[in-house]
């Protein structure tokens, strides 16, 4: 009875979510046709995945095409890109499948891939100890949630049972039966092959002790589960896994940082020494876990990928960190018809994501309701719309003009607040006309803005500009 009673209420929970919400209805219209035809491919190839009906719900694929399933680290990187096309029901669905698979008897992981049957897919999974699983990905879709919650305001994520418990599991008794030496970050000894690989790099023969993206990982996991626990009112725990981040954050940049090469070493081998290679140095930027100045810097001139998986990451960071020619470059590149396995599902939802978060700036927070905009158009754009994007319950329409116009309209849904941001240090800003004194802070770059913040009632179109 208790178990009907807590699926009815969730499936109401995502009737109400899906409220007002149109499925795919999102547009995009640009000045640049290139950028505007990119979309109108990555949104149709991505809508392609979407499946209906099968015994696992409703689904996207997230995982190598054809074998019909959805994989942790796939879906934790899709998820925004899903969210703007209308598909957070399902992203909510995928995630409390694996969050509601974790279990003691597989030393706390969840299952890495599930396919459309709702199992564990048999590819990766034979039985609780002849199973594939990489360490991170437990990390990476708590991190998710939170940013789902963020972007829908959906309270699935900070109230069912399924969710809470995977939380809580994840940082602590997963943590503690992975890190048998102590440190608080779970390892990976060459003898557990294939089931706990320190890494999403899955090179077996090399077997990493500690990759740099388990680490970077857990530092975002645990302040993902912070703003979690402050938002269900624990602030003891808040303080405690805010204070945990912040720790390896430190231990990170101090102890995985090579000064001679100027980079993050990418792993840690079995005999507890450091591994220096090349790479795209991605994990530790996407993951936020890298000090300012010098390594930031530094990691963001590394931005480099050969296959499609990495190569997806790249637009978000760079947009993330302000370099709009650098991720106009490698957005163009993951639309380029002429990229080999453009058709891997990941490669379209996150030239989706890329251009709603990156390009436009769109960055929704539920705990406040606010929304707001941050135009990154290139010399390539100059202008760009969005129409009837999902945030929240609403949906909303974005159009910038070059990097000093922004109006927004409140098309569904209740109002909201709108901290509309530009580049630069300007003392006013016009809102619908009439000059407004402006905020002034620094992005993540150290670079200056201006905003201001101002209600958008139901079915009102503002508009704020740079005088």
């Amino acid at each position: 009875m208790a178990s009907r009673r807590v699926s009815a209420i969730f499936a109401l929970l995502v009737a109400v979510a899906a409220f007002g919400q149109q499925r795919g209805g999102i547009t995009f219209e640009s000045s640049d046709e290139r950028l505007a035809r990119g979309f109108e491919w990555a949104k149709k190839q991505a809508l392609a995945y979407v499946f209906t009906g099968d015994p696992v719900g409703d689904w996207y694929e997230a995982s190598l095409p054809g074998r019909q399933a959805f994989c942790m680290r796939d879906v934790s990187h899709q998820s925004t890109g899903a969210q703007a096309l209308g598909l957070a029901p399902l992203t909510r669905n995928m995630l409390r499948r694996f969050a509601a698979s974790i279990a003691e008897s597989r030393d706390w992981c969840a299952y890495w891939e599930i396919d459309k049957f709702g199992r564990p897919a048999p590819v990766d999974y034979k039985n609780d100890k002849d199973f594939w699983f990489n360490l991170p990905a437990n990390f990476d879709v708590l991190n998710c949630c939170y940013r789902q919650h963020l972007w829908t305001g959906d309270k699935t994520y900070i109230e069912d049972p399924a969710f809470l418990n995977f939380y809580d599991r994840t940082v602590n008794e997963y943590v503690k039966r992975w890190d048998k030496d102590g440190d608080g970050v779970p390892e990976s000894y060459r003898e557990y092959g294939h089931r706990g690989i320190g890494s999403y790099d899955e090179d077996l023969d090399f077997h990493v002790l500690v990759g740099s993206d388990l680490v970077a990982s857990q530092i975002a996991a645990y302040a993902a589960y912070a703003d979690l626990a402050a938002l269900r009112r624990k602030p003891e725990a808040a303080a405690r896994y805010r204070a945990e981040s912040l720790r390896l954050r430190k231990w990170f940049n101090e102890a995985w940082w090579d000064a001679e090469s100027r980079s993050f070493y990418r792993a840690m081998k079995q005999d507890r020494t450091f591994f220096r290679r090349p790479n795209g140095a991605i994990p530790e930027i996407w993951f936020d876990a890298v000090d300012p100045g010098l390594r930031t810097s530094s990691a963001l001139a590394r931005l480099a990928g050969e296959n499609v998986e990495v190569r997806s990451y790249l637009p978000e960071v760079a947009y993330r960190y302000e370099l709009r020619d650098t991720a106009y470059a490698k957005l163009m590149e993951m639309l380029d018809p002429a990229l080999k396995r453009r058709e891997y599902p990941e490669v379209s939802y996150a030239a989706v994501g890329a251009i709603v978060e990156g390009l436009m700036g769109v960055r929704p927070d539920a705990r406040s309701l606010t929304v707001e905009t941050f135009p990154r158009l290139s010399r390539e754009t100059a202008w760009a719309a969005l129409g009837r994007l999902p945030v929240f319950t609403n949906e909303v329409d974005v159009r910038h003009t070059g990097l000093r116009m922004t109006t927004l309209a409140n098309r569904t849904g209740p109002a909201f607040l709108w901290r509309a941001a530009f580049p630069g240090r300007h003392r006013w800003l016009l809102v619908d006309g009439q000059r407004r004194p402006a905020d002034h802070a620094r992005r993540r770059d150290g670079s200056p803005e201006s905003s201001v913040s101002i209600r958008v009632t139901p079915g009102t179109r503002r508009r704020v500009e740079v005088p």
